[in-house]
């Protein structure tokens, strides 16, 4: 909720009191900590800390140093907030996950009081900023007092309050139900038939020589690109269509419902308009217009491919073409097909090429050769033994700016996807580093190229977070608008496709076999091959939110009509939006920010064009975008890095599969 977000670092792209001690060699501020009743004891007292501080302010007559003030307040929370938070979503402890699920829902009351406030309310509406900066906090906070219903009636606003308080309670059962979803399929040695043996070696077995594969991404998604039968490929893809049960179905529809009855208390139509007016596009209008675009774009290129991966799987099974049938299960294994007898591409034999550490050093090499930084990497306390952690250091002046943490394999009890962690946001006038966790589910043994660009991607997020030079901490990182805020890590991705940056593995892997100029072409078009389908997908999550976010409605039966009308239509028995976290999260009636942002992000590339290394447009870069946060208006920063209004032109190549 933006009210949130303009006092609190985003979470999850999204330092403390009293923490336990551990052993600290970098003398630099790390992540607290805590066991279950930790977790109740910090809550317990920084919720009472907050609300002294709170009262504190609102006794105070007039303007006076209110946003010096606002800013001390929103990094005492976050000290808080944010470790909890992370520790949610990654510790192995369950108790410990389970201790911080109320503690959040605690904290989404505080602010909730927060920006009901009438007396700061009234001090931050007399209060005349100093500078730009200050400009910029006050619309936010304004922003967020309104959105949180502040100048409502009485009655609507403790409505409100009740809505918030409730929305964040069905957004922790979603996710845990997807974060604890025991679903396991079998499957004998005959139905591997096509996996690799690195990814046959070390998966469980039972006792009966079973394979038992979970729902993480580092098993499913090799499955489905390599099984030879399809009907295992058709087991495992219900399954994970599946992942969050069908008690999911009824969470996220009563999210929209309270959603909407949230827009109807300002007088609003839906939630589309409540949320859509605080971003970018400012309009429901404006995304639909967006989405019809892409839709019309992407339609032909969707039909071809599919009709492409048809004839495919009709010679492979040597059936006649009129009588095969292209399912779900079937894309991946078949597109994959056409990548390695087309362009020569194997997904699985890159793994040799990216082995992780290595991926993770050339990432790491990537970002010093561009923003002029060094990482040390130092032997801290963390939350699993897997979990290494980097202090990042000005490579001129040996400063220390910020640190990350790395939590890159897959566990039980661990959030699922990829996303960076806000830990700490920066704070100039306060004299406060950034701190932050990249959280992914990776192959111990190496990545594929899709992988690699994840973590290009993800790892983008976090140098947006820890390269933040912002003077308010409610500014900090990612505090951006929701449309704007996956385009840095986006642009990011470029480095893993392109020749140039490429040839640095060679000094980060010697010994690892090096892409060719022609593997690199052949990786980039094979790269491109289904973009129609990709993007058609895209498409149909942003258009299913936006209904959602529109007209709520049960999940099920409206993504059931809209894919129905897909050319790869709907499979039965599947239920897709019970694991559709992001729009239970922060990107409900934003869905569609991933593609909008994806327009900023190709533009943005164009100055690196000449040299994808280049340390003077990296510091420009820097300068102008990442260490801004949200401290300046989105489209101002993106104007000024390229000298001109932005172009769509790099996108709609993108999408359909020409750039």
């Amino acid at each position: 909720m933006r009210r949130l977000v303009v006092f609190l670092a985003a979470a999850a792209t999204m330092s403390c009191a009293a923490a336990p001690a551990a052993p600290n060699p970098t003398g630099h501020p790390l992540m607290p900590l805590y066991d279950a009743a930790g977790v109740e004891r910090v809550c317990a007292d920084g919720i009472a800390r907050a609300q002294k501080a709170i009262a504190d302010m609102g006794a105070r007559r007039g303007p006076g140093a209110i946003f010096g003030e606002w800013n001390r307040l929103a990094i005492q929370m976050e000290d808080v907030l944010n470790p909890v938070y992370l520790l949610a979503n990654v510790s192995p402890d369950k108790a410990v996950r389970d201790a911080a699920e109320p503690c959040l829902q605690k904290f989404t009351t505080l602010g909730t009081d927060l920006f009901q406030d009438e007396k700061l309310f009234a001090r931050v509406s007399a209060a005349a900023p100093a500078n730009p900066h200050q400009a910029k906090l006050k619309k936010d906070l304004m922003e967020g007092f309104e959105d949180s219903g502040v100048a409502l009636p009485p009655e609507k606003r403790a409505r409100a309050k009740a809505i918030f308080e409730k929305l964040e309670e069905l957004r922790q059962a979603f996710d845990r139900n997807i974060r604890d979803d025991p679903t396991r399929v079998k499957f004998t040695p005959e139905e591997m038939e096509g996996l690799p043996e690195g990814y046959l070696k070390g998966r469980k077995r039972d006792a009966d020589g079973n394979y038992v594969l979970g729902l993480d991404y580092p098993s499913y998604f090799p499955f489905l690109q390599n099984a030879r039968r399809e009907e295992p490929r058709r087991r495992y893809y219900i399954a994970k269509l599946n992942e969050g049960g069908a008690q999911n179905l009824d969470v996220l529809h009563e999210i929209f419902k309270l959603r909407q009855e949230l827009a109807g208390l300002y007088g609003m139509p839906s939630y589309a308009q409540y949320a859509l007016r605080r971003r970018m596009v400012e309009t429901p209008e404006v995304v639909n217009r967006f989405l019809a675009d892409v839709k019309t774009a992407v339609t032909a290129l969707e039909i071809r491919e599919v009709e492409e991966l048809r004839v495919e799987k009709s010679k492979d099974l040597a059936t006649p073409l009129a009588d095969t049938k292209i399912h779900r299960w079937d894309t991946s294994y078949y597109a994959e097909k056409v990548r390695r007898e087309r362009f020569s591409v194997d997904q699985e034999k890159l793994r040799r090429y990216f082995p992780t550490d290595k991926a993770v050093d050339y990432t790491l090499r990537v970002s010093q050769t561009l923003y002029g930084v060094k990482f040390k990497e130092s032997k801290v306390a963390a939350w699993h033994d897997d979990v290494r952690y980097f202090d990042v250091i000005d490579a001129k002046t040996g400063r220390f700016i910020s640190g990350f943490y790395l939590d890159l394999f897959p566990r039980e009890g661990k959030f699922n996807h990829a996303a960076a962690f806000p830990i700490r946001g920066a704070s100039r006038l306060a004299g406060r580093t950034p701190l932050a966790a990249l959280v992914t589910n990776f192959n111990r043994e190496g990545l594929n190229h899709d992988e690699l660009e994840t973590l290009m991607h993800e790892f983008g997020h976090v140098l947006h977070g820890v390269l933040s030079r912002v003077d308010y901490n409610p500014q900090a990182g990612t505090s951006v608008k929701g449309d704007f805020v996956e385009a840095p890590s986006q642009m990011f991705e470029e480095w893993a496709r392109r020749e140039q940056p490429l040839a640095l593995f060679k000094a980060v892997c010697p010994d690892c076999p090096q892409l060719t100029h022609e593997d690199i072409g052949r990786l980039e078009a094979a790269r491109r091959y289904g973009q129609g389908i990709r993007y058609a997908r895209q498409w149909l999550y942003a258009a299913f939110d936006m209904a959602l976010a529109t007209d709520p409605q049960p999940p099920l039966a409206l993504w059931k009509k809209l894919e129905s009308a897909t050319p790869l239509g709907f499979e039965e028995g599947t239920s897709f939006p019970s694991s559709f976290s992001h729009i239970a999260n922060q990107y409900a009636a934003g869905y569609y920010g991933y593609m909008w942002s994806e327009v900023l992000a190709l533009d943005m590339l164009t100055p690196f064009k000449a040299n994808m290394l280049d340390p003077k447009v990296g510091a420009r870069y820097l300068d102008t975008i990442l260490s801004q946060g949200g401290q300046q208006e989105e489209m101002a920063m993106v104007r000024k890095f390229l000298g001109r209004n932005p172009s769509s032109d790099a996108f709609f190549a993108e999408i359909t599969g020409k750039r």
